[in-house]
């Protein structure tokens, strides 16, 4: 009776190992392929070590010095070291870990991101084209840092990302930022009394693309927004508040068509915080200030307002007051 034990025992850890090893060959030359590819297309994808460890119940995979570049849309990101998890017996279920110290440069700028920690989970479908079901992406301690003089900061960082039933190219997302520094808050203009970081900052937001996020998404090209549903956004900084909802719909072009209402409390403050951000045009900060000025006088209410901004035919409107181009919404 023992023996048969014995041999059992023997049979199941020889067949088990059998199975971690064919899954070791799999994700080694899955990897392997997919760098190929990328290079072929014209890619910097370049790494100067794979390791795959975890036996027997985990597939623990980390890369050396990575670098990707994509010639279409000018970016390209390194890291230092990048890891993947995985359960052996659950491989859509993947955890991804960043290092400390990563760099990121785009057809504006370079950009220098450090974290205490950077963390995702993310769980695919399980189909051949790994379609996104869910994602949870954590980050403490965001010090991110541009090339043009600016950073920004923030002590916490929650985006969770969950599948809409029965429609596979809707999600929902809500993100959270816990005590977030913006760029303009190095640089606020004299006599305003304001933290140096935002005391909240969260949105929940549902948005509609022409496909699901796959493995296309990077192998291919970006899926782009069809509809965009802003149950609520909401800033508070100090004394001043933002708050947002709205739903625009998205042509093929990436123009919007629809309304975003904000509500914005001692507005003349925020007028102010954005111009010393230096981002954003003095003549239309002019002309929406003056919008504002004569929607206050209406309302009745000096310091709070409600702001109808309206998207349609390429142009924003305040109410009924053209105001600037719209918003081109596309992902490169």
């Amino acid at each position: 009776m023992m023996k048969r034990l014995f041999t059992l025992i023997v049979l199941l850890a020889m067949g088990w190992s059998g199975y971690w090893a064919v899954g070791y060959w799999g994700v080694s030359k899955g990897f392997e392929l997919w760098f190929q590819d990328r290079r072929a297309d014209g890619w910097v994808a370049e790494y100067d070590d794979l390791s795959i460890a975890g036996f027997p119940n985990r597939f623990d995979t980390t890369f050396t010095n990575l670098t990707l570049a994509d010639p279409d849309t000018s970016v390209a990101w390194s890291a230092p070291f990048f890891q993947l998890f995985a359960l052996s017996y659950r491989p859509n279920h993947v955890i991804a870990v960043w290092p400390h110290d990563q760099s990121l440069s785009t057809p504006l700028e370079k950009l220098s991101l450090h974290t205490d920690d950077m963390r995702a989970s993310l769980v695919l479908r399980p189909d051949t084209n790994l379609t996104l079901d869910r994602a949870n992406l954590t980050i403490d301690g965001l010090a991110l840092q541009g090339s043009a003089d600016w950073q920004l900061a923030a002590q916490d960082i929650d985006l969770a990302v969950q599948t809409q039933p029965d429609t596979p190219a809707t999600y929902r997302l809500a993100l959270r930022a816990q005590d977030l520094t913006p760029p303009v808050a190095y640089q606020l203009p004299s006599g305003l009394q304001l933290p140096r970081s935002l005391e909240t900052l969260h949105a929940d937001l549902t948005a509609t693309f022409d496909r699901p996020w796959d493995r296309t998404a990077i192998d291919d090209s970006r899926p782009q927004p069809t509809a965009l549903t802003l149950a609520k956004a909401e800033v508070t900084w100090g004394d001043l508040e933002l708050n947002a909802a709205g739903k625009v719909t998205i042509d093929a072009h990436g123009n919007p068509t629809g309304t975003l209402t904000i509500r914005a409390v001692n507005w003349r403050e925020i007028i102010a915080v954005a111009r010393a951000s230096g981002h954003i045009a003095p003549g239309l900060l002019d002309t929406v200030q003056s919008a504002l000025e004569l929607g206050s006088q209406l309302s009745g209410n000096a310091n709070k307002l409600d702001i109808p901004l309206n998207f349609k035919n390429g142009t924003t409107r305040l109410g009924p007051v053209p105001i600037a181009p719209a918003p081109v919404i596309r992902l490169r």
